[in-house]
């Protein structure tokens, strides 16, 4: 094979390789992955979870900060379906976190992704794969009541 021809095989090789590899971007109603999580009972109701914009009670406390990045494997779901179980992996993970710094609610809750933030008060960002979901959430933790 000649050196032309071997080039151009690599480049449709990479190209075809980075098709199967296109990443998409989605913009879903984070209350959908609540309700997910609430209904499989992995997430307690005990924190609630306010996106940036959204209304929030008056008051309280802010206990500190938080970045959570939870991913899945894409396969064997639709990407809507992989993109909200992975942000219910991360709304699990922040629960927890909570939790343990005795907070009641994450608020400002938005979307980063490669340092660049999404803020929106209904939706999230989630980049689908082919092989893998991923979802970062930043948020602060904050005690409302007492």
């Amino acid at each position: 094979m000649s050196i032309k021809k071997t080039i151009l095989a690599l480049a449709v090789l990479a190209g075809a390789s980075m098709a199967a590899h296109a990443e998409k971007v989605l913009m879903l109603p984070l209350e959908e992955a609540v309700q997910l999580g609430l209904e499989l009972k992995k997430l307690d109701g005990s924190v609630k979870f306010y996106l940036s914009g959204a209304p929030t009670p008056e008051g309280g406390t802010a206990i500190g900060e938080e970045t959570a990045n939870r991913k899945t494997s894409s396969g064997g779901r639709t990407k809507e379906e992989a993109c909200h179980w992975v942000a219910l992996s991360t709304l699990i993970s922040l629960e927890e976190f909570a939790k343990k710094r005795g907070a009641n609610a994450v608020v400002d809750l938005h979307s980063t992704f490669k340092g660049k933030v999404y803020k929106d008060p209904v939706n999230y960002e989630c980049h689908a794969g082919s092989m893998l979901t991923g979802v970062t959430f930043k948020g602060t933790y904050v005690r409302f009541g007492q």
